[in-house]
């Protein structure tokens, strides 16, 4: 089957087949951390994942209404027109994808730093981390806004990379699926979580990042690859007061009405509760 042929195919089939791997993972990691859990929950389940998956449905359809080509829409447009690093350098179908896959993961690590360091930007981050209870809806808990600039940011490396239909959907894919797997409530085995956390985010090394310790916040950006934290200075093996002791989320934004969707989405227009020396006061 000719190139364009399987583009346009998975293109349009990829709505169905990332929503089935997406409940899939979902469905998993949500039944393996109530069987395995790493810490104890601050408000249960009902009260924190309603509001959780809505933020990626409403993320979702701004997306939809706001850039109807997305990403994979830029990468069939770079294949047509043959625009792109990737289509100028002649770069083998096999090679580009996995050219394009670790470029696209780099440029989310790059993205989540500077949401950290751009105050503005930070007021939106900062709904994510709010979340006292890290599990995997965390994982799809951003605002619709941060959804919204992180796809534009996407379609611009797809566009400067003129990267492959096949490897936008599967790091679409990937993403999602890393997103829900380290945010997990997952008590993974040392054995197991030391040797994959050379390649791949774990839970444990991701739920550094959401301690309220600014240098530990400031720390373990990725999402799918473990290499960008350790290559830029930026990983830290544990947090100092351990998995099951360290408080989890945003100082100011830590009251049980904060998890209500409606504070969710007006969260980064409001103050928080002055807290001195807190970033969310910027």
């Amino acid at each position: 089957m000719p190139r364009n042929a399987v583009s346009n195919l998975l293109a349009t089939h990829e709505a169905w087949l990332r929503a089935g791997i997406f409940l899939l993972v979902l469905t998993a990691l949500a039944a393996a951390e109530a069987r395995w859990p790493r810490r104890g929950r601050s408000l249960p389940r009902r009260r924190r994942w309603p509001a959780n998956i809505a933020m990626v449905a409403l993320g979702a359809v701004l997306v939809r209404l706001a850039l109807p080509v997305a990403a994979t829409g830029v990468a069939l447009a770079a294949e047509r027109h043959g625009f792109g690093l990737l289509h100028w350098g002649g770069v083998p179908d096999g090679i580009a994808i996995v050219v394009a896959v670790v470029a696209l993961d780099g440029a989310i690590w790059a993205q989540h730093v500077l949401f950290h360091h751009v105050p503005l930007l930070w007021r939106l981050h900062r709904v994510h981390h709010a979340d006292g209870d890290v599990d995997v809806t965390t994982g799809l808990r951003f605002h619709p806004l941060e959804i919204l600039l992180s796809m534009a940011i996407k379609m611009a490396v797809v566009a400067m990379l003129g990267a492959p239909v096949a490897a936008v959907i599967l790091f679409e894919v990937l993403l999602n699926a890393a997103a829900m797997f380290n945010h997990a409530c997952l008590r993974l085995p040392a054995a197991l979580d030391r040797p994959l956390r050379r390649v791949l985010v774990t839970p444990d090394m991701h739920r550094v990042h959401h301690s309220v310790r600014p240098e530990e916040t400031d720390s373990n950006f990725g999402f799918a690859l473990a290499w960008w934290d350790r290559l830029f200075g930026t990983y830290r093996d544990r947090p100092r007061d351990g998995h099951a002791d360290m408080a989890i989320g945003t100082p100011g934004f830590g009251d049980r009405d904060e998890q209500r969707l409606d504070r969710m989405l007006t969260q980064p227009f409001r103050q928080p509760v002055s807290i001195a020396g807190d970033r969310t006061l910027h």
